[in-house]
Formats: C-alpha cells, structure tokens, sequence
C-alpha cells in the first residue's frame, strides 16, 4: 500500500469510534490483504487496489456486495474470484477485527452501571435523549 493512502486511511480510521480504532490498530490487516493478494497471483497495483478496497470496507464506505463488485471491477477478475478473494479477507481480516471489537465493547459494558435517576429522567421527558446531556 502506498504511503500516502496509508495516511488517508489513518486519517479517517481516527474518526471512527474508539473501539473500533483500537481492533483495526491491533490487527496487521495490510500484511494479511497482500498475503491474500499475492496467493492469489495478483500484482502489485492489484494488491494496492485490495487494500484501498478493504480500507474503504473497513472505515464502513463500502457495504460487503460494493465491495466484492469493487474487486471484480478495479482489479479485473471474475465474479468468483472476487467472491472467493472477499471471503478469505472476511475470514482473516474482517471477523478478527469484529471479534475484537466485541470483546471491548463487552469489556467496557462489564464497568457500566446503568442509574436509575437517567432512566426515570428519560420516561419523564418522553423520550428526549437531551436530557441526558
């Protein structure tokens, strides 16, 4: 991947939620999209094109059936191939990175202790979120 959509992937991975920032940070996702990429004999615009590919799903531009026509087309390989190429990268890139942000939001969940005083201002207000603000 080049630098310089490395850094615009940065960019905007920071302006996701942090549990998210922290699973996409932790997990070597490049690395795994090239070794995906090279198993599947592409080259190295192709790879590049991959990855901006599975940046873009990652940060949540691209839902999974945009993405799987993105391959196909940028990189001009069939409909299976892409088929198959995606669901390697669901396998080793997207279920790693969910499964890691499960397990902080379950972890953050854990030390939440709902208050009774926000629940009764809620059902008071009707239903207005600002007056948890």
């Amino acid at each position: 991947m080049t630098e310089k959509l490395q850094q615009t992937l940065n960019i905007e991975i920071l302006k996701l939620p942090k549990e998210k920032q922290d699973a996409i940070n932790s997990f070597d996702w490049v690395k795994n999209v090239e070794e995906i990429g090279r198993k599947s004999y592409l080259n190295d615009d192709e790879v590049n094109d991959l990855q901006l590919e599975t940046g873009l799903m990652l940060i949540g531009l691209v839902d999974f059936e945009i993405y799987v026509l993105n391959i196909e087309k940028n990189i001009v390989i069939s409909r299976t191939e892409s088929q198959n190429i995606a669901n390697e990268i669901v396998e080793k890139v997207f279920t790693p990175i969910a499964k890691s942000i499960e397990i902080a939001i379950k972890n953050k969940m854990k030390s939440y202790e709902p208050k009774w005083d926000k629940r009764i201002n809620f059902i008071i207000s009707g239903g207005d979120y600002s007056s948890f603000i």
